[in-house]
């Protein structure tokens, strides 16, 4: 089963005094990138949950927030940098006896300065708090890896569809490309009718350029590689693991076939179907670009 790269997953757990929430999204992307969010205080771990990440997963852009708080919050500690209150204190004090102007210093205004209050750094060991964070991250990733199948399912289904309708369209240029060259002699008996007419058409001229033109215009191989890519990209979305990059140069394969079926076969009938074909190879283009 097939699964995109876009998708949203939330874990929780607690544990270890701490109480983790971990989110993650992800959206297409060529290769794996995992951007990790942590507190300050927990930054060391940001290594072990992007290698936690790339093993589960193989391909997009992965945003992981995580949130790790005290689980008994009553326990919460504030510090108060009593130095840098005492030095706002005397810069206030300065500017006011420097100014001539009345003191107003307050304890409540001298808080709410920049840095005054910090909240205490929590206590953690790395060991403990981990599994606690792994569980979390776990659950996350489930949430995240389901959202991928569901999503997958249905482009599954559109791309299956659009598969079969270019081997309809590749079915109908396979009946059309025989009668090419006899709409060519048609077409140059008309022209050469005065020739014809007048007997001085070499003999076997006529039949000369049709062969050669049958033959410049002969797309058969590029029909039979055509339809094996397309019996490849139904094989490849029925196989597990990750396709989307097969899928991508499968698509570019058969863009160069029809190209060159375009190019050889000299024929407007043949040239709408080939429009048609790129109108629907481009829509499975853009399809597959969010397919892991």
């Amino acid at each position: 089963m097939i699964a995109s790269m876009t998708g949203y997953g939330r874990g929780e757990a607690a544990g270890a005094g701490k109480l983790v929430i971990v989110e993650m999204k992800s959206v297409n992307q060529r290769f794996l990138e995992v951007v990790v969010r942590l507190p300050r205080p927990y930054l060391s771990l940001e290594e072990k949950v992007r290698s936690f990440i790339k093993e589960k997963l193989n391909r997009g852009h992965v945003d992981v927030f995580v949130s790790i708080e005290e689980e008994n919050k009553e326990k919460r500690q504030i510090l108060i940098d009593k130095a840098l209150v005492i030095a706002y204190y005397n810069a206030l004090k300065e500017i006011a006896q420097n100014l001539a102007i009345a003191e107003d210093i307050t304890a409540s205004r001298l808080l709410g300065y920049p840095g005054v209050i910090q909240e205490a750094m929590p206590e953690w060991e790395e060991e403990s708090l981990w599994p606690v964070v792994a569980s979390a991250l776990n659950e996350a990733v489930a949430g995240l890896l389901s959202m991928r199948r569901a999503e997958g399912k249905k482009l599954e289904a559109d791309l299956l569809a659009r598969v079969a309708k270019l081997k309809n369209l590749i079915e109908i240029i396979r009946q059309r490309a025989p009668q090419v060259p006899e709409l060519f002699r048609r077409r140059l008996e008309e022209n050469l009718q005065p020739i014809i007419q007048a007997g001085t058409l070499e003999p076997g001229r006529l039949e000369m350029e049709v062969a050669l033109l049958a033959e410049r215009c002969d797309i058969s191989e590029e029909i039979v590689r055509t339809e094996s890519h397309l019996s490849q990209i139904r094989a490849a979305l029925q196989a597990p693991g990750p396709i989307g990059r097969r899928l991508e140069f499968l698509l570019q394969e058969i863009f160069r076939e029809v190209n060159t079926i375009g190019a050889k076969a000299n024929d407007l009938e043949i040239s709408h179907l080939v429009v048609e074909i790129k109108s629907e190879l481009e829509k499975i283009r853009e399809q597959i670009q969010n397919i892991e």
